[in-house]
């Protein structure tokens, strides 16, 4: 049996089990996650967990496939309910972050008006600041993705994602402080 050579630390056992698991763990994760990289990150993950826990998996309980594909599954869903709950912080937020009663949304005409203003001079600041701090702000405020997300998207360093969401809110507000 394969994971039990794995569980003895045997990288060619690993490797076999891979070839064999990967391409329908993949497929499992891209149905229910409908993003490549977040599929590809879901899978090796299962594996790092495959590799981790080799010795506690009980043939009893099922085969190695249904595990692995149960671990894919698992943190797939998890991934899905992550983004919507973020989804969720990012709506209940954004009214009080910028400063608004949520009643205020649904405002008369002249408060439309100034909201409309408000608007116009936040992607105005935006459209100023480099592209790369565009990109990164975009994606974490708009495509809700963490900064380690954003940083395996756009394969930069960790640190340097950080210092362009950091140095791009930094320039937005001055901006905005100029105009509002």
């Amino acid at each position: 049996m394969l994971l039990t050579q794995v569980a003895a630390g045997n990288r060619d056992a690993f490797a076999e089990l891979y070839d064999r698991f990967a391409p329908p763990l993949y497929g499992a994760a891209m149905q229910i996650l409908r993003d490549t990289a977040e599929a590809q990150d879901v899978v090796q993950d299962a594996f790092l967990t495959l590799w981790e826990k080799a010795a506690t998996f009980e043939s009893s309980r099922g085969s190695a496939f249904s595990w692995a594909v149960t671990l894919v599954r698992n943190r797939a869903i998890d991934r899905v309910r992550m983004r919507r709950r973020r989804s969720e912080l990012l709506a209940e937020s954004v009214p009080e972050d910028l400063g608004y009663l949520a009643g205020r949304l649904q405002a008369g005409g002249d408060e439309s008006a100034t909201l409309g203003d408000e608007a116009r001079a936040v992607r105005a600041a935006v459209a100023l600041l480099p592209p790369e701090q565009q990109r990164a702000l975009e994606l974490a405020f708009f495509g809700g993705l963490t900064q380690e997300e954003i940083a395996r998207k756009l394969r930069e360093p960790l640190g340097t994602v950080k210092a362009r969401i950091r140095r791009g809110l930094l320039k937005l507000r001055d901006s905005l402080a100029e105009r509002l």
